[in-house]
């Protein structure tokens, strides 16, 4: 190992941004961004402008977190009325899209059934090309978007993409959707570079093999000025070994949240990533640090914040074999292809997998089934459970489910036969609709509607209809964002008497009473199917 060639902290902080706001799936499609800037972050920041009081007032209150709320003093005004003004200047082209965008809702709204053939010519100029006009059978007018051909339009600005990094000590961060990251005054380094760049492999890539530093700066363009800061994110100090499994059967590690790894001798799975950094914490966790040199899978369930996290994969993306994806078609504002996505952020071997196909895995397979609930009764195809099958054993991650239907796990089961371990979500009060699609929306849903159509995942009755149906033996409850370092995506707030704690307390006890093993982990588990 030269002078300088060095290895990365386990606790630098990797923040990808868009236009300085943390980044998530409706900000990496060309076909969706330019709606978010235009329709939440632009209005956040005329919102502060224009009065940031009511901000800071409506943030001392606990129950306004996750709302459209800038988590800054009145002190940085001056701060966000330029980036408004440089957001407004650069995106220029995304706030004309999204205009585009209204206009041809419009349009539509004067389609009766009749052929949309002389509806091309009035298209917007700016989406011309882009779209296609359609119906569904009943004769409800809406584009088609040619997501591919966006990737290759201008409105693709990766321009606008950077990472933000940073050493932290705790686990606690704020939230991030609300709030753009302004400076560098707590340490932090802003690298310009698209996220699909190499050097972001070889700068995470010195977690595990030590390597140039100022080689790495200068690809990350990183001006000179910052090496000092650079160069404190990392050590001589080598980290530990973290062995591949060479045990008998399947060993399971809950890593918090959706995460978890899957491994037998002969293949590792990961499911949704979210990984905790290596800080001081009385809570035991696994980390960056137990994960196994190669991952061979890793498995997305559907695009929501807390299930398909930038920030995680574009540290591991040097180490993953192939990501596994829902199917969709894409051409959707509220469901674009997750395969284009993920491929467009430097992900090689991306497969997109429907219900009920299968993959082969080493001594295995892995297996989609559906998935229904949890998006507002919006027609989104990319969303999947996993029905992995390795060493004679068979591990359902069911993510959000609900069961909505209970007979669609009457059919399933009939497919699949009995599960030996299924892990499921138990966020029985999500928020409204609009709180996720609320940018995509050319026209506001009525309050009660958008309450009633909430992005719920099961309740206890729900659950046990599933458990009842599928007849697994252990039924694991995660991703409920009880974890400490999910608290910059998630605003849970949980208390002992949070429904979504009494709902999971009354389904463990139901399985208990009925001879299955049930458990809420925290923090990390480990469990063995031999």
């Amino acid at each position: 190992m030269s002078q300088q060639d060095l290895y990365l902290k386990p606790n630098v902080v990797a923040e990808p941004l868009y236009n300085q706001w943390y980044a998530w799936w409706f900000l990496a499609s060309p076909m969706t961004a330019p709606l978010f800037v235009a329709n939440l972050h632009v209005k956040i920041m005329e919102s502060f402008v224009a009065n940031p009081a009511i901000h800071v007032a409506a943030l001392k209150s606990p129950a306004l977190r996750g709302g459209p709320y800038i988590n800054y003093g009145v002190d940085r005004l001056g701060d966000i009325k330029a980036l408004l003004e440089r957001t407004v200047k650069e995106e220029a082209l995304s706030l004309q899209y999204a205009q585009a965008v209204r206009e041809l809702d419009a349009l539509l709204d004067s389609a009766e059934g009749f052929s949309l053939e002389e509806l091309y010519p009035k298209v917007p100029d700016l989406l011309r090309g882009y779209v296609e006009l359609t119906y569904d059978l009943k004769n409800r007018a809406s584009p088609r978007f040619f997501e591919p051909l966006l990737y290759r339009s201008p409105f693709n600005r990766t321009s606008s993409q950077s990472l933000s990094m940073r050493l932290i000590h705790q686990d606690a961060r704020p939230y991030v959707f609300s709030t753009p990251r302004l400076d560098t005054a707590d340490g932090s380094l802003m690298a310009r570079v698209p996220y699909r760049t190499e050097a972001l492999d070889k700068l995470f890539g010195m977690r595990r093999r030590p390597g140039p530093v100022e080689a790495v700066r200068e690809a990350l363009g990183i001006d000179a000025k910052d090496r000092e800061t650079f160069s404190s994110f990392f050590t001589d100090q080598p980290p530990a070994p973290a062995p591949r499994y060479d045990g008998d059967g399947v060993r399971v590690r809950y890593f918090g949240h959706a995460c978890v790894l899957i491994e037998s001798r002969e293949v590792s799975l990961l499911t949704d990533p979210v990984i905790s950094y290596d800080v001081p914490s009385d809570l035991r966790r696994f980390t960056y640090s137990d994960l196994p040199e190669r991952i061979d899978y890793v498995l997305i369930t559907h695009g929501h914040a807390d299930h398909l996290m930038f920030e995680p994969l574009l540290q591991l993306r040097h180490r993953i074999g192939t990501v596994v994806v829902p199917a969709s078609s894409g051409g959707g504002l509220a469901d674009p292809s997750l395969k284009l996505m993920l491929q467009q952020l430097g992900f090689r071997n991306v497969v997109a997998l429907s219900e009920l196909e299968s993959l082969p895995l080493p001594g295995g397979e892995l297996i989609g089934l559906p998935f229904i609930g949890e998006h507002g009764d919006l027609n989104i195809q990319a969303k999947l459970a996993h029905l992995v099958k390795l060493e004679g054993r068979t591990l359902l991650m069911a993510a959000d489910s609900n069961a909505l239907e209970p007979r669609l796990y009457e059919h399933v089961y009939r497919e699949v036969g009995a599960i030996d371990m299924m892990w499921l979500g138990m966020e029985s009060e999500g928020g409204p609709l609009s709180w996720m699609y609320g940018p995509l929306l050319t026209t506001p849903l009525q309050r009660k509607m958008d309450q009633s159509r909430r992005l719920n995942g099961s309740n206890a009755a729900r659950a046990i209809e599933t458990v009842q149906r599928l007849k697994p033996s252990q039924v694991h409850i995660y991703a409920m964002g009880r974890e400490p370092w999910l608290g910059h995506v998630m605003v849970m707030g949980y208390h002992e008497n949070s429904p979504q704690l009494v709902e999971s307390r009354k389904l463990i006890a139901w399985c208990r009473e009925h001879g299955i093993q049930a458990e809420l982990p925290y923090g990390q588990a480990e469990h063995f199917l031999r």
